[in-house]
């Protein structure tokens, strides 16, 4: 065999191994479920070419400085990315009778809540998993040891609420592990393809595109803008529609940031919606190398300012690691840049209510010694 030969040869070689890695990765993206499926079919006047837009040019890239300067933190030894012991639960008690005459709300670590008023219950983002990966063997575990409950003691859930599809909000694993206990599923336009791949009835699914509402009994739920992105997968980049909440009820009129930079629609929601009994505001994983998808406490401040809303819980926060600034810096900007009592900062599974009886202190500090700041 000449030279020639053999580089045909091994072009034919190398060509078969692309082939076969191209068919491997297919198969995985169309038969691992975790990875959920994108959406097919769908018409909004968000929509592109196919993707998702936000109302504000919101670019993602990073430039050669901002990787070397990410990697130099990643292997940091002295980052406080990472509380230094685990962070305590308060166990939630589930046979105390649910009630109407004010609102519950427990925040599960993350974005994760539960809420109940009216006599109904809800789950916002409930991701339950060790880790926000939809690999098994991924290490970033959550930094609490345990839920405040077991998942087998939940109660009946009226409404699981989704504002996107990716895994720190959305995980297969919890879907699976409650979905018989859900009434409906409310979420952005797109995120039930998911749901549907992991068995959940599409007559138990609402989706909702920005400025539509949904009336739950006596909730109206209002799919509200965020800026923001969403994908599971490498061929699903904003096939799917995120989103924050407004959801008015008999008691309460409750706002849900979801995940995403500052704009101007937090004023307009404050507007056409507010005031608010209530917001849980997107402050965590933020960093100025990324401002336009996660914002900065100054403008997590600043958005309570315009929801115009009477009391705020930082979410985003406490469970994992998915930025560079200390664990404790969401909940420690906060205290300092707002009125002390206009801030809700419970510990995970801690209840707060919304008729001015709560006490939530700044328990992050008894972990970490603030002067390592």
């Amino acid at each position: 065999m000449n030279k020639v030969e053999e580089w045909m040869e091994l072009k034919k070689t190398l060509l078969f191994s692309l082939m076969g890695l191209a068919a491997v990765t297919g198969t995985v993206l169309t038969q691992y479920k975790p990875l959920g499926k994108k959406p097919k079919a769908l018409r909004s006047p968000n929509l592109v070419n196919g993707k998702f837009q936000n109302q504000l040019e919101t670019p993602m890239r990073f430039s050669s400085d901002d990787m070397i300067s990410m990697s130099k933190e990643y292997l940091n030894p002295d980052s406080l990315r990472k509380p230094s012991e685990r962070l305590p639960v308060v166990p939630i008690d589930f046979s105390e009778k649910l009630g109407s005459s004010f609102t519950r709300i427990y925040w599960l670590g993350h974005s994760a809540m539960l809420v109940q008023m009216d006599g109904k219950t809800m789950l916002v983002d409930p991701m339950f998993g060790r880790s926000p990966s939809p690999l098994p063997f991924a290490k970033n575990e959550r930094f609490s040891e345990d839920l405040p409950f077991e998942l087998d003691d939940l109660p009946d859930i009226d409404v699981v609420l989704l504002t996107h599809d990716h895994y720190d909000h959305l995980d297969y694993a919890t879907i699976q592990a409650i979905q018989d206990k859900v009434a409906v599923f409310i979420v952005p336009l797109g995120v039930g393809s998911h749901l549907k791949r992991w068995g959940v009835g599409a007559e138990r699914i609402v989706e909702r595109d920005w400025g539509e509402t949904f009336d739950f009994g006596s909730w109206t739920f209002v799919c509200t803008p965020a800026r923001h992105f969403s994908g599971r997968s490498l061929t699903d980049r904003n096939a799917t529609l995120w989103a924050s909440w407004v959801v008015l009820g008999e008691t309460d009129r409750l706002f849900f940031s979801g995940d995403g930079g500052y704009g101007p629609h937090f004023k307009e929601i404050g507007d056409a919606y507010g005031p608010f009994d209530f917001a849980a505001l997107e402050c965590g994983q933020y960093d100025e190398r990324w401002p336009d998808v996660h914002m900065q406490p100054s403008e997590t401040a600043q958005a309570f300012r315009d929801v115009r809303a009477d009391k705020m819980m930082p979410i985003h926060w406490g469970a994992f690691t998915l930025s560079f600034h200390a664990w404790f810096d969401p909940a420690e900007q906060m205290v300092r840049l707002l009125p002390r009592e206009d801030v809700l900062t419970p510990r995970i599974g801690e209840r707060i209510t919304l008729d001015g009886r709560n006490d939530t202190t700044n328990w992050w500090r008894d972990i970490e010694d603030m002067n390592k700041r």
